[in-house]
């Protein structure tokens, strides 16, 4: 027993010795007494056996992280205290006090003053009767002001009886009224403001929809931990009812972050959608995602999203609808290492409304690029197995059979290839390759299944072809173009894949990852090309261009002009193919540091015909104003072919923006469809800065397609400290002001 005793006290005293250690190493903070002013007389007056100063005509303290300066003070470093007067200005850590005549103590962070002014953006305060508390380093003062306007006439303050200030983290107030301007609105008995990072606030959105009728939708932005955050939203919309639901936003390092959100409403009008379709009464939407870093190279991802109804996050959520129509949900573990990972995928359904591939798991292995041995060859590969159900959608209105038979059937599937990277005459490269894929499928089963087990290869091989040459011309200038010099870089490229007829053809396989309808034109080679259950003979040559005209901005390389134009010319088309596909063009310009074009055009060269022109101008010569328009045209593609885009659009947009001073701005946004002849949308929004937060007045009008036109109005305000919406939420739509 005493040689526990003994082991465990060396082990107290071992322990405690580092700390011990530590301590004696901490650098002792020291005192500095600097004169200012000395051209004006300023100086110090010291007693050299006590230390104790007397400075007149300008002064700086400063202990550890507190600065003093003054006009005139005496110190006494035995105790800590300082007697300063005449514009005292007191830094101790982010707060700022500020008065005429201060006592005060570096030591313990003790003052007394009798009249004050403090300041932490966001909040300012003034008063009188100043005295802190030593140990809890709280400072309480009378007759005080609270106020986030740092102006001497606010436009908005609470007066109080007693405020107590806990510097960096709060401050409270009893006895409180709000004035707006000098007229006394509201009264506290108690009022508490966090003043630190992450401060709690209210945000309210008041309006009008024809949907909704009046609406008030209100969030509380709270903050418990570095761990902990998130919203809690109260909602009233008068014909629909009320709506509520938390975020919970969790940082736990490297064992994850995400965000819980949750949403329930109960609709009061579930009778009919806008597209006449019946929705419940009861409608809700939980929303999960989790992202961790638990180890080097593992990463875990998941998402999770229920909806009741296929309109819930489009009545209510419509900014977060139009980024995400079809919500999937899934879990995945990715591990990296030098030339390999491992993917595992599961991909469930959650909203039987919403055509799902649900992926029970699929595990994938890829083999990066790498050398093989000494050689030039190099090899890669991407290998998988899983079980795959098809599950087509629901009909939401009829809760009636799926719009299609569902399958499942399990898949092993591996690829590997091996390229050869070669640079010829020192400036062209070409770049051979063969590879070769083989792939299980078991028999499928359920109400669609018509597929027996399989067992298919394929074979590819190809080669790119590529170069850049380019020309500098240094000496090119101009002003109103904004040039430095230019530099010319020209890309053209040849790639040629040839696939020879599977052995199984893709219409006896089951289409899990097919090809899907895209606007730009899909991978043509392997790997890159993964739909898997979809792959048929090839025979063609992409060919591609590409341009660049660079200069320089600010010391910045700048593309002045960046295009790139590329086709696909089909040597052996299939029945379902022409010799050629769509022309692509993808060009940037910026003729100007205020004028930026952007153009994505599909052209088709067997009919001569557009297919899609995606163009946008924006003019933004500074911050005062600036007008973005655009042509979004899609041509008709009503054929039976499953990658067809289906019925076309043709909209032109116009956004524009305008500061008229520092106070007002002002935004509008239209939407002309060009196929109705129909002001599609259009929503204007006036921007009032009030110093410390700003307030925004929208207008909304839609003319729907199917059922009545809808129009809302809306006020959003918010303290520039605790913005309601990210910056620049606004710009691409009005929807964030509106609470949509």
């Amino acid at each position: 027993m005493r040689q526990l005793r003994t082991i465990f006290a060396l082990a107290v005293v071992l322990l405690a010795c580092p700390g011990v250690l530590r301590a004696q190493q901490q650098p002792e903070t020291k005192l500095e007494i600097v004169p200012r002013n000395l051209e004006q007389g300023g100086g110090l007056v010291t007693d050299l056996s006590t230390g104790f100063t007397i400075a007149t005509n300008g002064v700086l303290v400063k202990y550890g992280e507190a600065v003093l300066t003054a006009d005139n003070a005496t110190i006494d470093p035995s105790t800590g205290d300082i007697t300063a007067d005449g514009e005292v200005r007191i830094q101790q850590d982010e707060q700022l006090w500020a008065s005429e005549h201060v006592r005060y103590n570096y030591k313990t962070h003790q003052m007394v003053a009798e009249q004050f002014r403090t300041g932490e953006t966001p909040v300012f305060a003034a008063g009188a009767g100043l005295h802190g508390d030593i140990t809890n380093r709280i400072y309480t003062a009378t007759n005080a002001v609270l106020t986030t306007d740092d102006v001497a006439r606010p436009a908005f303050k609470v007066k109080a009886r007693r405020i107590e200030i806990i510097p960096g983290k709060r401050i409270r107030a009893y006895g409180a009224t709000l004035y707006i301007g000098n007229v006394p609105s509201f009264y506290f008995p108690y009022f508490s403001r966090s003043i630190g990072e992450h401060s709690n606030n209210f945000n309210f959105t008041p309006g009008f929809r024809s949907l909704f009728g009046p609406f008030l939708l209100g969030r509380y932005t709270w903050y418990y931990s570095d761990e902990l955050d998130g919203v809690f939203r109260a909602d009233y919309r008068l014909k629909r009812g009320p709506g509520v639901g938390p975020d919970i936003n969790y940082h736990f390092g490297k064992w994850g972050e995400g965000t819980l959100r949750y949403y329930y409403t109960h609709d009061d009008d579930s009778t009919a959608d806008q597209l006449g379709v019946e929705i419940p009464r009861d409608r809700q939407r939980v929303y999960f995602s989790y992202e961790a870093n638990p180890a080097t190279n593992l990463y875990l991802k998941g998402l999770f999203r229920y909806e009741s109804d296929l309109a819930v996050t489009r009545d209510f959520f419509e900014g977060e609808y139009l980024r995400n129509p079809q919500p999937n949900s899934f879990l995945e573990a990715n591990k990296f290492w030098d030339n390999f990972s491992v993917d595992a995928f599961a991909q469930p359904r959650l909203n039987r409304f919403l055509e799902t591939v649900e992926r029970l798991p699929d595990v994938k292995v890829t083999g990066y690029r790498q050398e093989i041995g000494a050689s030039p060859l190099y090899y890669e590969s991407d290998s998988s197995v899983g079980y795959y159900r098809r599950l087509f959608a629901v009909d939401q209105g009829t809760n009636g059979p799926p719009s299609g038979l569902n399958y499942q059937a399990g898949r092993a599937d591996t690829y590997h290839q091996v390229v050869l990277p070669l640079t010829l005459f020192g400036w062209l490269n070409f770049t051979p390759r063969v590879g070769g894929r083989g792939t299980y499928y078991s028999e499928a089963s359920g109400p669609g299944a018509t597929t027996d087990e399989q067992t298919r290869g394929v074979l590819n091989t190809g080669a790119e072809v590529s170069f850049k040459a380019y020309r500098l011309w240094p000496n090119i200038r101009s002003t109103f173009f904004d040039v430095d010099g230019l530099r010319h870089i020209l890309e053209p490229s040849a790639n040629y894949v040839f696939v020879p007829s599977p052995t199984v053809a893709p219409s006896q396989l089951p289409q899990f990852d097919y090809e899907l309808p895209s606007l730009r034109l899909l991978p043509n080679e392997f790997p890159d090309f993964n739909a898997i259950d979809s792959i048929d003979s090839q025979n063609v040559i992409r060919w591609g261009l590409h341009n660049k005209l660079q200069t320089k901005r600010e010391g910045e390389v700048v593309n002045l002009v960046d295009w790139n134009v590329y086709a696909d010319w089909r040597l052996k088309p299939r029945a379902d193919q022409t010799t050629f596909s769509d022309l692509y063009s993808d060009v940037t310009l910026r003729p100007g540091s205020w004028l930026t074009v952007e153009s994505l055009t599909r052209y088709d060269l067997n009919t001569g015909e557009w297919r899609m022109a995606f163009d946008t101008v924006t003019i933004h010569p500074s911050t005062i104003w600036s007008w973005r328009i655009g042509q979004y045209y899609l041509r008709d593609d009503l054929s039976l072919s499953p990658t067809a885009l289906g019925a076309g659009n043709n909209v032109y947009t116009s956004a524009i923006y305008y500061r008229l001073n520092e106070n007002w701005g002002f935004r509008m946004n239209h939407y002309f469809d060009a196929h109705t002849g129909r002001l599609q949308e259009q929503s204007y929004t006036v921007y009032r800065d009030l110093r410390s937060w700003t307030a925004a007045l929208s207008f909304l009008k839609r003319s729907n397609p199917i059922g009545p036109q809808d129009f809302t109005v809306a006020f959003t305000f918010s303290l520039k400290a605790y913005p309601h919406y990210p910056l620049g939420t606004d710009t691409g739509g009005p929807y964030s002001l509106l609470g949509m």
